[in-house]
């Protein structure tokens, strides 16, 4: 009998070096996209998929993150007593959204390293690993658009999105089987000459034991660092199938730079009933 997936590895132990000096004392995945953190859009979409039990593999410098999704009794006290009941549930809905757990990156620097730091959490049984920066914008979330890909034929995944020809340099690139959403091969970060596709990967897969396996087996690639790419291409090459998952009405969203952090803050607030009138008359006037 096939496992259901009710757990869920998110990395969020990164510098956010982009966006100093904003992340000098706060973490990036706590910046607001408009009135909520990036990081709380993350588990609303993995909570949705079903997620009961969230890993955030962080390290010293993010205690406002895990502080997020405690309780503050004094806080939903003082909104109780100011009349402001709506309020204060929400603030307690959050602490109850799912069972969070926290545990320390250790390993060498990569996106690899957050898997191997929880493996013991998750031990012989599928996933989510999701990257605590990266948004999906979609009308039904990403995650459980995956999690019931899963359960209906057990594939292993991870989201992709097309991306501008000079951008391939930046993410892991897949090159799928024609006529299929199988991967052929992926490859972390090619050069624009070298990339078989526009095809970029995300932070959103569904993983089992056997990819914990090959990426404890897997050596430092390109800038010295752990790649889960590197992991996921030697299983394929080792004959293991993985597949590539579009988003479905919808759109992939990055928050870790300038730019695309304000891209995506924009994206979400237009869409809001109480401003997004207003933000884009006053968008109009600049």
């Amino acid at each position: 009998m096939s496992k259901k997936i009710k757990k869920a590895v998110v990395a969020v132990a990164g510098s956010g070096t982009r966006l100093l000096p904003a992340t000098k004392a706060q973490p990036k995945e706590m910046l607001p996209i408009v009135d909520k953190p990036i990081i709380q859009l993350v588990v609303e979409e993995l909570v949705e998929a079903g997620i009961e039990d969230i890993i955030f593999v962080t390290r010293w410098d993010k205690k406002s993150l895990e502080d997020h999704f405690d309780h503050s009794l004094a806080l939903e006290h003082d909104l109780k007593k100011n009349g402001k009941d709506e309020l204060s549930q929400a603030m307690k809905d959050l602490a109850e959204m799912a069972n969070f757990v926290y545990v320390r990156q250790k390993g060498p620097y990569g996106n690899g390293t957050p898997v191997l730091s929880a493996a013991s959490l998750v031990d012989d049984e599928p996933f989510v690993f999701a990257w605590g920066d990266d948004l999906v914008k979609s009308e039904v979330s990403f995650t459980k658009q995956m999690v019931e890909d899963y359960e209906k034929n057990q594939n292993l995944m991870i989201g992709v999105q097309e991306v501008p020809k000079e951008e391939v340099c930046k993410y892991g690139i897949c090159n799928l089987v024609e006529g299929s959403t199988q991967i052929e091969d992926i490859v972390e970060k090619p050069s624009v000459e070298e990339a078989k596709s526009q095809l970029a990967d995300f932070g959103r897969m569904i993983l089992n034991q056997e990819i914990i396996d090959v990426l404890k087996e897997t050596a430092l690639g390109k800038g010295n660092e752990l790649w889960i790419t590197d992991a996921i291409r030697k299983y394929i090459q080792d004959g293991g199938k993985f597949y590539a998952k579009k988003v479905e009405d919808g759109q992939w969203l990055t928050t870790g730079d300038p730019m695309n952090y304000l891209k995506t803050m924009l994206t979400y607030a237009v869409e809001r009933e109480d401003i997004g009138a207003k933000l884009k008359k006053y968008m109009k006037s600049l």
